[in-house]
């Protein structure tokens, strides 16, 4: 699944209502996870440079594409989403051009075989969908990678390319699956329960089936996370980069983190991982 960023902040005037709060999901989880990342990326102007892109991305992305883009041939087949994928293969931040191969060949073979196994029968009613969720003072927006009409039920599948296989408990926990069921219910006004996660390099799809309640819960925490991250805007409004309401969280994953250069709280806290090593064995 593709979030679509940020949203930026309403006009005020005098009796007007409290405006609303845009984003995505990965902007509630990235307040959620490091708020010093957070404001990097979401608020400082001039954005501070990230890092260039890491292999796992680029594969990532490859994967991406040539699912979304297999379902506009004329005759789609697992074949020819191989061969996607090899035309969409993005050769950055691999350790040399041997390994780019091997791992160009890996997910060729993985793109066919997931096609072959899980690719829906009939063509799925929304590939890459812009959803949005408006509820009270919530406004999220972000594209859900696939959306399969079956036998009537609506399922959200979001495709995983990282080296780590996802569990049931992953699908049932996540923030943004349970998110963009809500916003397709209320788009589609169809009930969505089933939500999936498809591990596209191990063949691996896990799921879970949200109810009413379920869902109702995860946006409550939505709004929780939404409320602190507007008033630390607002603190950002007044004193920029010297607001206190952004402290770093610091961990394993400042070793992964695209801001770390700008950050040095972040530095310390360990070694920056290779361009490579999210691949995990070679």
């Amino acid at each position: 699944m593709t979030d679509t960023g940020g949203g930026t902040e309403q006009g005020v005037f005098p009796g007007m209502p409290e405006p609303l709060w845009g984003g995505s999901p990965s902007k509630l989880l990235a307040f959620l996870d490091c708020p010093r990342r957070y404001r990097m990326t979401y608020l400082d102007v001039p954005r501070p440079t990230p890092r260039h892109q890491r292999a796992h991305t680029s594969v990532g992305i490859a994967v991406h594409n040539a699912l979304r883009d297999v379902w506009d041939l004329d005759a789609p087949t697992p074949q020819e989403g191989g061969r996607l994928l090899e035309r969409a293969w993005i050769d950055v931040g691999f350790r040399d051009a041997a390994q780019s191969a091997r791992w160009r060949a890996r997910m060729r073979d993985a793109v066919v075989t997931y096609l072959e196994r899980f690719g829906p029968p009939v063509r799925p009613i929304g590939i890459e969908r812009t959803v949005s969720l408006l509820s009270d003072d919530l406004r999220l927006q972000g594209r859900v990678d696939r959306l399969d009409d079956r036998g009537g039920e609506l399922v959200v599948v979001d495709y995983k390319t990282s080296r780590t296989v996802p569990t049931d408990d992953d699908a049932r926990t996540s923030l943004p699956l349970a998110l963009y069921a809500a916003a397709v219910w209320k788009m589609l006004r169809r009930p969505v329960s089933r939500v999936e996660l498809h591990h596209v390099p191990s063949g691996t799809v896990v799921g879970h089936d949200h109810t009413g309640e379920s869902i109702r819960r995860h946006v409550e925490r939505a709004r929780s996370i939404m409320h602190d991250a507007r008033t630390a805007d607002a603190d950002h409004a007044a004193h920029g980069t010297a607001s206190e309401m952004f402290p770093p969280v610091t961990g394993p994953l400042c070793g992964w983190c695209d801001l770390r250069a700008h950050c040095p709280e972040g530095q310390a806290a360990g070694p920056e991982k290779s361009d490579w090593a999210a691949l995990g064995e070679d």
